[in-house]
């Protein structure tokens, strides 16, 4: 199976920081050969880059079989097409990197080592159950949560190299009553009843084109009505916003998003115990008064810097004048 290449400069996408910063969680990554491997759009992906390409490989997919007619069969180029919606590369990032960093000299600093962080553009339904998983969680668990969700409603995709790939769920899957109980036993604890509870009503009250609606609504609008759902707060609906229905300006305040804040931007809120929905609201709209309608996209790239293991681990980053090279075999 040959390598397919899309052009892309290394320094416009860092595989590392963008599919192993918290967004999404089928990633694996093989230190040894440089590569990912992982799963979106019902297909089954391998990523490798040099300096001027994103290289891929399909590794299996059920597209070919939820096409409705022969016509719509993948090609190589709705492979193409995924991958670049997926990452977004139709917005030239160095361009919004040296925008952002002429408004904002902390950004200035950290996307010397962050360069290329991509917003992913995610499907909706395996980004919420995603994030219902990440409350008070950590990613090596949040990832065991969704294979557990993808092994036990998912369809079967393929098996390689000993492994077994499954598409996230349909979100009808996840809706039966029966599941909160399955979820208990396989250790979802309090999130099953979220899981199931919030699949109900989405099918109640649509499915996928009640999330349609969603992205066609002003943010805010589409924030509050992602809240109705049982166990959705402010900041996993932030995340749905900002991942997954393109509105980029949603900014997701945790803890870590908290810290930056307080230390580097609003020092009056050091030494709180708990974000209030108050300075919830000042942080995030501190950061939309900063970097304008992509906030949450520019705010990714400081969380990245952030993250702990990051910088615990400072070759597993590349930085921009020393881009990682390719092991020769």
């Amino acid at each position: 199976m040959t390598w397919n290449k899309i052009k892309c400069n290394r320094r416009e996408l860092q595989l590392v920081g963008t599919l192993n910063g918290g967004q999404s969680f089928r990633w694996e990554y093989n230190k040894e050969i440089d590569e990912w491997i992982g799963v979106f759009s019902k297909t089954v992906w391998k990523l490798r880059q040099d300096d001027e390409h994103l290289q891929y490989k399909v590794i299996g997919t059920l597209l070919n079989k939820t096409s409705k007619t022969t016509k719509q069969r993948c090609d190589g180029e709705i492979f193409k097409n995924l991958l670049e919606k997926y990452f977004r590369l139709n917005f030239k990032l160095s361009d919004y990197y040296k925008e952002w960093s002429n408004k904002d000299s902390l950004f200035q600093s950290a996307c010397k080592q962050f360069y290329g962080i991509r917003m992913l553009y995610q499907e909706p339904v395996e980004n919420l159950f995603s994030f219902i998983c990440s409350q008070n969680n950590h990613i090596s668990r949040i990832s065991t949560m969704v294979e557990k969700l993808c092994k036990h409603y998912g369809d079967k995709i393929c098996d390689h190299e000993g492994t077994t790939y499954y598409a996230f769920p349909d979100v009808e899957k996840l809706s039966s009553p029966q599941i909160e109980a399955e979820l208990r036993d396989l250790g979802f604890g309090y999130r099953a009843k979220f899981i199931q509870k919030s699949a109900s009503q989405i099918v109640e009250w649509g499915g996928e084109q009640w999330f349609k609606s969603l992205q066609e609504m002003k943010y805010k609008d589409a924030r509050l009505e992602l809240m109705k759902l049982c166990g959705i707060g402010p900041k996993v609906s932030d995340c749905i916003c900002l991942m997954s229905l393109n509105h980029l300006e949603a900014l997701p305040v945790d803890t870590h998003v908290y810290q930056i804040a307080a230390q580097n931007y609003l020092p009056h809120l050091k030494g709180k115990k708990s974000v209030t929905e108050k300075m919830y609201s000042e942080i995030g709209d501190h950061f939309r008064m900063l970097y304008g309608d992509m906030a949450g996209w520019a705010h990714t790239v400081l969380f990245c810097a952030d993250l702990k293991k990051f910088q615990q681990d400072e070759n597993s980053v590349p930085t921009e004048e020393n881009p990682r090279k390719r092991k020769k075999k």
